[in-house]
């Protein structure tokens, strides 16, 4: 007897492999950990990054700095400016200015969307890390930010403080007896 709810030629979805589960996490290159500090996110996008092939080859061994970077948006286009790539290492001629400014590839209905919050006081674009995705594509997590006042980062720092005491407690207490 033939099973009706199944087409010729399909397969139980029990059979098929995921997707999901082959492909490789994300491996992060650089990370702007000063940006967490500074500023408050109110919302993260992904965008590609245009690159020549000698500084995805210097990316892919580790050779990016975000210190410093943020994003612009000129003439209907965000780049990112203070991204340090250094030289790749077996590269000749072909190796370009280590300090230029990147385009990044975003939709346009984003760039419109971000133009447009960028505009209001106090928002910012805030490059937080660069990684490469499951596709081996090198990506930078985007986010529109907004600056912290001094006594936003010293709430952040006290708190920051007082949830490692809480976690050196906790572990004393649970540890039990040396």
């Amino acid at each position: 007897m033939v099973d009706s709810s199944k087409k010729a030629g399909q397969k139980a979805n029990k059979e098929r492999p995921s997707s999901k589960a082959n492909k490789p996490a994300a491996r992060t290159i650089a990370r702007n950990r000063r940006a967490n500090f500074d500023y408050e996110r109110l919302e993260t996008f992904e965008a590609g990054i245009e690159l020549t092939g000698t500084e995805v080859r210097s990316l892919r061994e580790g050779g990016g700095q975000l210190t410093d970077s943020f994003a612009l948006l000129r003439e209907g286009q965000v780049w990112i400016i203070g991204l340090h790539i250094k030289p790749y290492s077996h590269g000749n001629r072909a190796n370009s200015d280590p300090d230029r400014r990147r385009r990044l590839l975003l939709h346009k209905k984003q760039i419109r969307y971000l133009a447009e919050k960028v505009s209001q006081a106090g928002q910012t674009l805030v490059p937080f890390s660069i990684y490469l995705n499951s596709e081996n594509l090198v990506k930078v997590e985007l986010v529109l930010a907004r600056g912290k006042k001094t006594y936003d980062k010293r709430a952040t720092l006290a708190e920051r403080d007082s949830q490692r005491e809480i976690d050196r407690s906790m572990k004393e207490r649970y540890s039990g007896p040396a």
